[in-house]
């Protein structure tokens, strides 16, 4: 065999090219969805032994979470005014409360005082329900790590736990699913 019989022997041709090219899109992408899922899992908030679902929203309305969550899941959103992340994924929210598909209630942690809330909310057009934890005691106590943080009940259980950035679709998915099963 000649050196130029090798060099053709080892070239790929297109077609090969991009089947190798979707083999390595395909081992990368899986293993990210592996390590997202992952540190997800990890980071996701844990509903406390005996968590506290009667709450007050910043504007003095009594909330009972196990009681919405009955008719249908019931999506809490733990987030705050200082949250980078937050000012991508807040719209986001007011899009699916303003649905009205599913029951929204938001907790905004070490946000400020109640007004200095309500003028965000104002300022951001946020129309969704939202309770104030100034202290942060809500969210420590479902062990919350990050924001944003979203946690799904049914019937006053939590069936999912996830952080970071999440399109629309997907919270209607979680959502969808957790109304199934």
């Amino acid at each position: 065999m000649t050196g130029s019989q090798k060099t053709l022997k080892l070239r790929k041709t297109p077609k090969q090219k991009g089947l190798s090219i979707l083999k390595t899109i395909l081992i990368y992408g899986t293993i990210f969805a592996l390590i997202y899922t992952a540190v997800n899992w990890w980071r996701q908030p844990v509903m406390p032994a005996d968590p506290q679902l009667q709450l007050t929203d910043y504007q003095g309305q009594r909330l009972d979470l196990a009681a919405m969550s009955t008719d249908k899941p019931t999506l809490v959103y733990f987030w705050g005014t200082w949250c980078p992340i937050c000012t991508y994924t807040s719209p986001t929210i007011n899009k699916l409360a303003v649905e009205n598909n599913y029951p929204v209630v938001t907790v905004a942690i070490k946000s400020g005082n109640n007004q200095e809330l309500s003028n965000y909310m104002t300022d951001n057009n946020f129309d969704f329900t939202t309770i104030n934890d100034e202290e942060g005691r809500i969210f420590a106590d479902w062990q919350g790590q990050v924001t944003p943080s979203y946690v799904v009940l049914k019937d006053g259980k939590m069936t999912q736990g996830l952080t970071g950035i999440q399109p629309l679709w997907s919270l209607k998915l979680r959502l969808w699913l957790s109304s199934v099963f």
